[in-house]
């Protein structure tokens, strides 16, 4: 196995356990107490895990982002569903923005057929599935990019979503809350998606029901900017019916 590859399994592990041991880990992946310690130290650089005596434990706190390998590993049949749902929402000469995210860019491959689009994106992974769609206008904001996301931010990225104007935005988030709205990990990637959603004339939320009564650090938007919220069919009732109460329509799929 490979560092980088080891190095990803050992944060898979991490957040599937919360803790784990150096012991343990230098079982599971077969290699020397001292090579673990070394990927430990230098994951912890990273402000990817936290080391402690003998092992090492999750940085699941408000401001922390899982990283992208991990996301995109994560309730993959419900992002697929939520993605091909989305795209029956999308139109033939629609200008639509699309945010960065994993089901987001599940919405990307779901929407590359449809002819005579204009897609506005902060995400280079997205404009890599649509490239070579054809009958698309595709643009990207531009902007810093933040190198493990490959998603665009800064006044540039903010700047250009404030020079068009959409019709539809389909916005990930980190958690959205009846109360707190939606929230991202984030301050860099929000205040792009702030510009995003000023910029549409129908916002759409795109989340699987994990992150539903979720606050994460960063705030985005109120609920009342929300239009329609697509989830999964795990999504809790009591959450659905609050959401519905500040006139978001809600789409279910399974």
């Amino acid at each position: 196995m490979l560092p980088t590859e080891r190095r990803k399994t050992i944060l898979e592990l991490i957040e599937t356990h919360n803790s784990i041991s150096v012991l343990e880990l230098s079982k599971m992946l077969g290699v020397s107490s001292m090579t673990v310690r070394r990927d430990l130290r230098i994951l912890s650089n990273m402000g990817l895990l936290e080391r402690v005596h003998g092992g090492a434990l999750s940085r699941r706190g408000r401001s922390y982002e899982p990283p992208f390998f991990i996301r995109e590993k994560e309730s993959i049949r419900q992002k697929e569903l939520i993605a091909q749902r989305a795209a029956q929402l999308i139109q033939q000469g629609d200008s639509v923005a699309l945010d960065v995210g994993t089901t987001t860019l599940a919405l990307a491959h779901a929407m590359a057929g449809i002819p005579n689009l204009s897609v506005l994106t902060a995400s280079l992974r997205i404009a890599n599935v649509l490239v070579d769609s054809p009958n698309m206008r595709l643009f990207l904001t531009g902007g810093q990019v933040r190198q493990q996301e490959l998603s665009l931010v800064g006044y540039v990225a903010e700047r250009t979503y404030q020079e068009f104007h959409v019709d539809k935005a389909f916005v990930g988030v980190g958690g959205i809350h009846p109360q707190a709205g939606l929230t991202e990990y984030n301050l860099e990637d929000a205040q792009v998606k702030k510009a995003m959603i000023a910029s549409a004339d129908q916002v759409i939320v795109l989340t699987d029901s994990r992150k539903l009564g979720e606050t994460c650090f960063a705030f985005i938007a109120p609920i009342s900017n929300v239009d329609i919220l697509i989830t999964d069919a795990d999504a809790p009732p009591e959450l659905v019916a609050q959401f519905e109460a500040q006139g978001v329509e809600v789409i279910l799929v399974s």
